[in-house]
């Protein structure tokens, strides 16, 4: 077998190619391009004994499907999904080229490198090495690289596990987060492993009013007013928060001082502590993790400057946790909008419900395990992520499905999720070294 050493740096130079290949997901059919790094990683995969796939659903949005085949037909089956598409960036924010993959100091710069090609990359690696020891699992292991994640999955997983469930579906999923150390008031290693994820309900609230001329303000019905009107109650909606099995077990198992832990579990605390604590990142993940979450972040509005609008679309993120259902998300939305009802439209784009997985599982203490590996004292506690991924596709054919990767020290928790859509994101070569050695220890542990 070839040394860590190598290994490491194939992970890091493949990382830098899914970085340069741009395959920027803005959300529509003809984005994406994600047969580039497709072409990619088929490339680096071949030769290695894996059985290879690739699915094409639209033109471009291609995704890849790499087995080993297990042994016996009734053992578990492990399945590690990487994704190959980013968000969009905008170059003049950054210190460095977000598309440019360079390896500055130690890290690797650009678009996606937390999120999550660094983890697609590092899977790629351990897999083809596995396969070029002759590695035979009990139960099949299986490496997916799909398109389409940022955009809900229509072109990637939500397809396969649609229309490809024989070559996809597995008894146990690992896809992104996870495994970035934290600190127990105890001074020992705690590595959250993602169990869920809150839903996704992206909504079209379209507000209408009646046209006029710009130079005649006075008593119009103007729909822009009204939507500006929209956006601040949304902004000042303050839901109840609300103390999910995730989000206790996580802040028990990670060990907070008292100060933190008692107002981080008190439903009638919660929202003080989290607008006064300091570490901003904390408080967004504290109150995200145990509130259902409404955020306006597109306005489509006018159509010439003179003319008063009788027509506006506001797009509005909408994020629910375990145990609301569309009619939940519907009935808060109505009280939202009062007495604009009459004025407003509500379609939704997604209705996407939380999903998550039992903690009380083999692959659970699979991973308790091996993470002894690379931090003797680690504890995986679990977490439930604010964000969508593929997960939830998974979860709907049976499967347990867990996020996870193996990270350094040296990003720290508040840097690690502000990079997550966020400027110069990076991620460091030893995080790439202990993804790799760890998604082959788990393999051969678990399968």
């Amino acid at each position: 077998m070839s040394s860590d050493t190598s290994r490491t740096n194939e992970a890091t130079e493949l990382l830098q190619h899914l970085i340069r290949n741009q395959c920027v997901n803005d959300g529509t059919v003809s984005s994406g391009h994600e047969r580039r790094s497709t072409d990619l990683l088929t490339t680096y995969l071949e030769g290695s004994g894996l059985d290879i796939e690739t699915y094409e659903p639209e033109p471009g949005r291609a995704s890849l499907v790499a087995k080993i085949h297990g042994s016996d037909p009734e053992a578990p089956s492990l399945t590690l999904l990487g994704h190959t598409d980013v968000v969009p960036a905008n170059s003049e924010d950054w210190r460095h080229d977000p598309f440019g993959g360079e390896l500055i100091d130690g890290e690797v710069w650009g678009r996606g490198a937390i999120d999550m090609l660094n983890l697609t990359a590092t899977m790629a690696t351990g897999v083809r090495h596995l396969a070029l020891t002759g590695f035979r699992p009990e139960g099949d292991l299986t490496y997916i690289a799909v398109a389409d994640e940022e955009a809900l999955g229509f072109y990637g997983a939500r397809w396969l596990c649609r229309h490809a469930v024989d070559d996809v579906d597995a008894d146990y999923v690992i896809t992104e987060s996870g495994g970035f150390p934290m600190g127990g008031a105890d001074g020992t290693t705690r590595l959250p492993v993602i169990v869920g994820e809150k839903g996704t309900f992206w909504c079209v609230l379209t507000v209408r009013g009646t046209p006029g001329h710009g130079s005649q303000p006075l008593r119009t019905d103007n729909a822009l007013v009204k939507a500006a009107e929209l956006v601040r109650r949304i902004d000042e909606y303050r839901p109840q928060a609300e103390m999910h099995e995730a989000w206790t077990r996580f802040v028990e198992g990670i060990g907070f001082p008292p100060e933190m832990a008692e107002p981080l579990l008190d439903p009638d605390r919660i929202d003080a502590f989290c607008a006064e604590f300091p570490a901003v990142g904390l408080a967004r993940q504290a109150h995200a993790c145990t509130h259902t979450t409404m955020a306006p972040t597109v306005m489509d509005a006018g159509t010439k400057v003179n003319v008063i609008p009788d027509r506006v679309e506001l797009t509005v993120d909408i994020r629910s946790l375990p145990g609301w259902r569309t009619a939940d998300v519907r009935a808060m939305l109505d009280e939202v909008i009062g007495d604009l009802s009459d004025d407003v439209d509500i379609e939704f784009q997604s209705e996407d419900e939380a999903t998550t997985s039992p903690i009380d599982t083999p692959l659970w203490d699979a991973l308790q395990r091996v993470s002894l590996l690379f931090y003797p004292d680690a504890r995986t506690v679990p977490f439930l992520t604010v964000g969508a991924t593929d997960a939830k596709f998974h979860r709907a054919l049976g499967s347990v499905a867990y996020g996870f990767g193996m990270h350094s020290r040296a990003i720290g928790f508040e840097q690690y999720g502000a990079m997550f859509h966020g400027i110069d994101e990076r991620v460091d070569v030893e995080s790439l070294h202990l993804s790799t050695e760890m998604w082959m220890a788990l393999a051969i542990d678990f399968l």
